[in-house]
């Protein structure tokens, strides 16, 4: 892609594997809080559970139906009891610990680190996330994502999550990039494909998942991030 001097990337599931840093936290607070044990929920019908309610959660908040206070209060209890586990006495500890554990398995995406060293001596590399600022920082911080990331964006310093064109505007300003200059890299359609294009940059779509979305013209898909040695 001609022109292009500034990458900004979505996180969750785009470099930093959230789907396995949360599955491995979660698995093992399931087991400190004896939960199978107490109500004979298996960990494996919970998490089933607690991913379709987490991501409804998400869904709210990037359509600004939710606050992050309303994300966070609601994700354990809600699981819990579509899991009918009886949750008052622990959810809020749970929610705490988890918050607070699951950027320590610092578990990558496949192919994460590679392509940000093949990039890092071309590009300018940023971080626009609809994550909260502390936990993006701290999953940043505390891999090796940190070497390669310039600046980081996040929903909640800007007031509002993707696809909104403020969260666009604030990574300009925190960058210093140019719309022109710059291109979008996320696993998000609508969050991250949707508002990039809307806003005028280029995108790449990361879909490992195979998801089923809407054609955009000029906008590559890609199913492994060495794949952008193709476009990069």
């Amino acid at each position: 892609m001609d022109n292009i001097k500034h990458i900004f990337w979505d996180l969750d599931n785009t470099l930093w594997d959230y789907r396995a840093n949360s599955s491995v936290t979660l698995e093992s607070l399931y087991g400190e809080f004896e939960i199978e044990k107490k109500f004979g929920t298996a960990f494996s019908e919970f998490h089933e559970i607690y991913k379709g309610v987490n991501d409804q959660l998400w869904e709210w908040y990037r359509n600004q139906e939710i606050s992050k206070d309303e994300l966070l209060s609601r994700r354990f209890p809600d699981a819990f009891e579509k899991s009918r586990i009886p949750s008052q006495d622990f959810s809020e500890k749970f929610n705490n610990q988890f918050h607070l554990q699951m950027t320590n398995p610092g578990i990558l995406v496949e192919g994460a680190e590679e392509i940000l060293e093949y990039l890092n001596e071309k590009y300018q590399m940023h971080v626009l996330s609809n994550g909260f600022e502390e936990i993006t920082n701290r999953k940043i911080n505390t891999t090796s994502l940190k070497k390669y990331i310039q600046s980081i964006t996040t929903s909640e310093g800007a007031g509002v999550p993707k696809p909104d064109p403020k969260a666009f505007w604030l990574a300009m300003e925190n960058s210093g990039a140019s719309v022109q200059e710059s291109l979008y890299i996320g696993d998000d359609w609508i969050a991250d494909m949707i508002g990039a294009t809307n806003f005028g940059m280029k995108a790449i779509f990361f879909n490992p998942l195979h998801e089923k979305h809407e054609w955009i013209d000029g906008v590559p898909i890609i199913y492994q991030l060495k794949e952008l040695k193709k476009y990069l």
